[in-house]
């Protein structure tokens, strides 16, 4: 069995599981861990809070192309029809209904 190493560290669980959920639609098995500590707020330092996406060590390059992509798909975008900026997350302008350009 390989040997699993930190890819990612989420900012809370809805994060993380959106990102575990996206690598294994792709065929990589993550690990989360920290998702347990979310109660013990204020009483732990927020580095050891933290959830941590684990994968295994010859998925990680792999891993972390998927997770740019990812990261990449969510950033903002400018319509080029009506100039509104619009999250990463919306596929047509919020504003005017323009998909954005290739």
């Amino acid at each position: 069995m390989d040997s699993y190493v930190e890819l990612y560290r989420a900012a809370n669980m809805i994060e993380a599981h959106a990102l575990k959920g996206y690598l294994e639609q792709n065929g990589i098995m993550v690990r989360v861990l920290g998702e347990a500590l979310g109660g013990a707020t204020g009483e732990l330092p927020v580095e050891s809070q933290e959830v941590r996406l684990l994968v295994e060590q010859c998925h990680q390059s792999r891993a972390r192309a998927l997770l740019n992509r990812y990261q990449q798909d969510l950033a903002p975008w400018q319509c080029a029809a009506c100039g509104e900026q619009n999250d990463g997350h919306f596929e047509v302008c919020w504003r005017c209904g323009a998909e954005p350009e290739a």
